[in-house]
């Protein structure tokens, strides 16, 4: 009984540690796009961010310097 219960407090565990994973924290990949002319001109580095730090990212509102436009972009 009590090898049941170490094994079930064990899982537990193992699922608070991997619960954003398992609940679909909706994590995205994004980057950086400059637009001039509603064109996209330059990319930058792709990186995945989840939860409060993605919600963040998408408050950053478009930048926009001479001609060109930049903006995060996430999928």
């Amino acid at each position: 009984m009590k090898k049941l219960l170490y094994t079930i407090i064990l899982l537990i565990i193992s699922w608070s540690f991997t619960s954003c994973e398992l609940l679909d924290d909706g994590c995205q990949i994004c980057q950086t796009v400059t637009y001039e002319n509603d064109n996209p001109i330059a990319w930058g580095t792709e990186a995945e961010y989840c939860g409060q730090e993605l919600l963040a990212i998408k408050a950053i509102p478009p930048s926009t310097a001479g001609g060109t436009t930049t903006r995060w972009e996430c999928y």
